[in-house]
C-alpha cells in the first residue's frame, strides 16, 4: 500500500479572515485538498466518506454571507442596514448593496473558494473508482457548485485530479462551463435515483437534476451570450426543454404546498426537492430578528419598503402575527414583521436601546439605521423550521411558466401563475407580461437566494434601488485578487 500525502493547494493563493457581524455559524475551510500518493500520482479517496462529507458541505449554502449575500444583498428585495456600530463589518455588506464590491471584498473571495474546494471535491470522488450511482451523486455536486461559479464570475477553474500540485488549473469560459455542467447532470441523470418529495432529501435524484437542468437552460441566453449583460435571446426549443424538465419533476410526485409556509416547515409534504440536511436553517432568522425578540436575533438584514408593497394584503405569502400563546417563539409571526412586535405571552416588547415599544417600520436607511428600521422577513420559523431548501418545486413550477411565456405560450403561462395566485390567496391577473411575471417570481420565491439571477435575466440587476454602480460590467463579479496572484490563466472580469 502506497502512503497518502496530502499537499493543499490554495485556491485563491491566500487565506483571508472572513468576519461578520455576528458569530458564522458555518466553519469555512480556505483551500482545496490534493492527494497525492508517495510517488506522485493522485491517491484515490474513500467514496463513501467523501460523498458524505460533500453532502455536509451544502451548509455552506445555509450561511448568512458568502454564497447567500452575493445571490441577495445585491438586489431590490433585501437591505443590510449598519445599525450604529452593528453590521460596518468595513463595509462589506454596504458595498454589495450598493454594487461598489471590489476584487479584494472577503464575501467574493470566500465562495469562490468555497464553491471551487467543494467542485474539485467531487472530481476526486468521479476519479476515485465509485459506483454508478456514486458517480452520478458526484457528478450532480460537482455540476451544482460548478453552477454557481459560473453564474457570479462567467469562468471556471477547473484541476483535473492528475495535475501536479503546481500545476495551473485551467480556466473555462462561461460557454465552456455551460456545456461542461450539463455533460454532468446529462450522464448523471439516468443512474440517479428517483425520490418524492421529502424534508429528509439531502442527497442527489433525478428531481435535483431535473431542476437544476431546468435552471441551466432557463439561463442559457445569458450564459451563452457573446456580452455578459445582454440583450440575452431566448430560443423556444430552449424553453420547451424548461419545460419537459419541470413536467418530469412533477412526473415524480412533487406539487405546490398548498400553505405557503409549510414548505420551510418539519412538515414540508409536497415541495422538498434537495435540502441541506447538515444543521438547521437558524441563520435565516437570527440575521433579521431583533435583540429583543425570542429567539433573540442578530438585528440584521430587512426587505424594501418597495418590494413589500408589490404584495396584496390577503395573499398568504406576507405572513401572519404570531399566535402569542405562551408557547416557545410563538410571538413570531411568518413572513414580513412589520408594525408593533410581542413576546410569546403578547406582552408588547420594548427595545432595550430605545426604551420604546419595538415597532418595525417601512423606512430603512443602508446607514445610520434605528435598531427599529425595517420590515424582517421570517420564512424558515424557529419552531417549526425544516432543513434549508436548496431546491423547491415552487421555483421549478415558476420556471416552467416562465419558459412558457417565453417560448410564446402567453396563455398557458397566465393559466399556470393564476393557478399559483390563487392557491396564495391573491387576485387573478388579466394578462402575463415579464414584468409581472417578475414581480411574481419576487413574490414567490423572496429572500431564497436566487434573485441575483432572477434579475440579471429579466435586465433589473443594475436598476435596483440604492444602487450606486449601475453599469453593465457588474452582472459578473471579480476574480478575487489573490485568485488571480495564484493562477496566471485567470483573466479579470471587464470593468475591475
Amino acid at each position: 500500500m502506497k502512503t497518502s500525502k496530502i499537499y493543499k493547494i490554495i485556491v485563491a493563493g491566500m487565506s483571508i479572515a472572513v468576519f461578520s457581524a455576528c458569530t458564522d455559524l458555518v466553519t469555512e475551510e480556505k483551500d482545496s485538498v490534493v492527494n497525492k500518493s508517495a510517488d506522485g500520482k493522485f491517491a484515490p479517496v474513500n467514496v463513501s466518506e467523501a460523498l458524505a462529507s460533500a453532502y455536509k458541505d451544502l451548509s455552506t449554502y445555509s450561511d448568512q454571507a458568502g454564497i447567500y449575500a452575493l445571490g441577495e444583498h445585491t438586489t431590490a428585495e433585501m437591505i443590510p442596514p449598519t445599525r450604529g456600530v452593528d453590521w460596518g463589518d468595513n463595509g462589506v455588506w454596504r458595498t454589495l448593496d450598493q454594487h461598489t464590491w471590489d476584487a479584494s471584498h472577503s464575501y467574493i473571495l470566500s465562495a469562490w473558494n468555497a464553491l471551487n474546494q467543494r467542485a474539485y471535491k467531487a472530481t476526486e470522488i468521479i476519479a476515485s473508482n465509485p459506483t454508478a450511482v456514486q458517480k452520478a451523486e458526484a457528478q450532480f455536486l460537482r455540476a451544482y457548485n460548478m453552477y454557481w461559479v459560473m453564474d457570479y464570475w462567467g469562468v471556471v477553474p477547473f484541476r483535473e485530479v492528475t495535475q501536479g500540485v503546481n500545476d495551473l488549473p485551467k480556466v473555462l469560459t462561461r460557454s465552456e462551463a455551460y456545456d461542461y455542467i450539463m455533460k454532468d447532470l446529462e450522464e448523471a441523470l439516468p443512474n440517479l435515483p428517483k425520490k418524492g418529495p421529502s424534508v429528509t432529501n439531502g442527497t442527489a435524484s433525478k428531481a435535483a437534476a431535473n431542476f437544476l437542468l431546468a435552471k441551466m437552460v432557463l439561463n442559457k441566453a445569458v450564459y451563452k451570450s457573446a456580452a455578459p449583460e445582454g440583450p440575452y435571446t431566448f430560443d423556444k426549443a430552449d424553453m420547451d426543454k424548461v419545460v419537459a424538465y419541470v413536467d418530469a419533476i412533477t412526473a415524480d410526485g412533487y406539487a405546490l404546498e398548498k400553505d405557503y409556509f409549510a414548505a420551510f416547515s418539519a412538515s414540508a409534504k409536497t415541495e422538498p426537492i434537495f435540502n441541506v440536511q447538515e444543521g438547521t436553517a437558524q441563520n435565516r432568522w437570527f440575521m433579521t430578528l431583533h435583540y429583543g425578540q425570542n429567539p433573540s436575533g442578530w438585528n440584521g438584514f430587512a426587505t424594501l419598503a418597495d418590494f413589500y408593497d408589490t404584495f396584496e394584503a390577503k395573499d398568504s405569502r406576507i405572513g401572519a402575527p404570531g399566535k402569542r400563546d405562551g408557547s416557545q417563539f410563538s410571538g413570531i409571526g411568518t413572513g414580513f414583521l412589520i408594525g408593533q412586535q410581542y413576546d410569546d405571552k403578547g406582552a408588547v416588547i420594548i427595545d432595550s436601546r430605545t426604551q420604546k415599544p419595538l415597532q418595525f417600520t417601512k423606512d430603512v436607511p443602508l446607514s445610520g439605521a434605528a435598531t427599529d428600521k425595517g420590515i424582517r422577513v421570517i420564512k424558515y420559523h424557529p419552531a417549526n423550521s425544516g432543513k434549508y431548501l436548496l431546491m423547491r418545486y415552487a421555483e421549478a413550477y415558476l420556471m416552467k411558466a416562465e419558459a412558457l411565456l417565453r417560448g410564446g405560450n402567453a396563455a398557458a403561462a397566465l393559466t399556470q401563475i393564476n393557478a399559483l395566485r390563487t392557491m396564495r390567496g391573491a387576485t387573478a391577473l388579466a394578462s402575463l407580461t415579464e414584468a409581472n411575471l417578475f414581480d411574481e417570481i419576487g413574490r414567490e420565491l423572496y429572500w431564497e437566494g436566487g434573485k441575483r439571477t432572477t434579475e440579471i435575466r429579466f435586465g433589473k440587476f443594475t436598476t435596483g434601488l440604492g444602487t450606486s454602480v449601475k453599469e453593465a460590467y457588474t452582472v459578473l463579479y471579480p476574480i478575487p485578487s489573490a485568485a488571480l496572484v495564484s493562477n496566471a490563466n485567470l483573466v479579470q472580469n471587464k470593468g475591475y
